[in-house]
């Protein structure tokens, strides 16, 4: 099929899956409590940012709203902003998927890689799993996560991450019949 018939073909439908794509870094600093994946891990340091500095829901956060190309999290919620200085980056999560829902789709999986000289994420990976997917509403076999040492980089004082998210159509609300 020529690209203009299948482009009128297809015009005014919605593809039945999305992908997106998501990063944030963030430094670490004193005095400051660490959040991966919206849960608390301890170590001296905790990761700066003008919210709770959670890089991880950041990314995941902005992997929910390119999917659905929508403006990414600093346009949503500015660190220019005083509201959001300090604020839980569960409430960025949050609006990112009632965007993506109002949009007609929902989650299918998430893939994250962090990149981190410490704390070791091991010891904490099925935790934050567990936390990404009940943020999301999916299972937690369907997070995947990984954390790699910036070996080589000279981003020991700095945390990254990197995610994907395959969102999926949902199906249209059924109408109720008038009596």
């Amino acid at each position: 099929m020529p690209i203009s018939n299948a482009r009128r073909a297809t015009a005014g439908t919605q593809p039945t899956t999305r992908i997106g794509y998501g990063f944030d870094s963030h430094e670490f600093r004193a005095g400051v409590p660490l959040r991966i994946g919206g849960v608390p891990l301890h170590h001296d340091k905790g990761l700066g940012g003008h919210s709770d500095g959670d890089v991880l829901l950041h990314a995941v956060t902005d992997a929910l709203l390119g999917a659905i190309a929508a403006p990414d999290i600093g346009a949503l919620f500015p660190p220019s902003d005083p509201k959001w200085k300090g604020a839980d980056s569960v409430i960025f999560l949050r609006e990112a998927l009632k965007r993506v829902r109002n949009a007609g789709y929902a989650v299918g999986n998430v893939d994250a890689s962090l990149i981190l000289a410490v704390p070791k994420i091991g010891p904490n990976a099925a935790a934050i799993r567990t936390r990404v997917a009940e943020l999301l509403g999916i299972h937690s076999d369907c997070v995947g996560l990984k954390a790699k040492t910036p070996e080589g980089l000279n981003l020991d004082q700095a945390a990254i991450a990197h995610v994907v998210v395959l969102l999926q159509k949902t199906a249209p609300a059924k109408r109720k019949k008038k009596r």
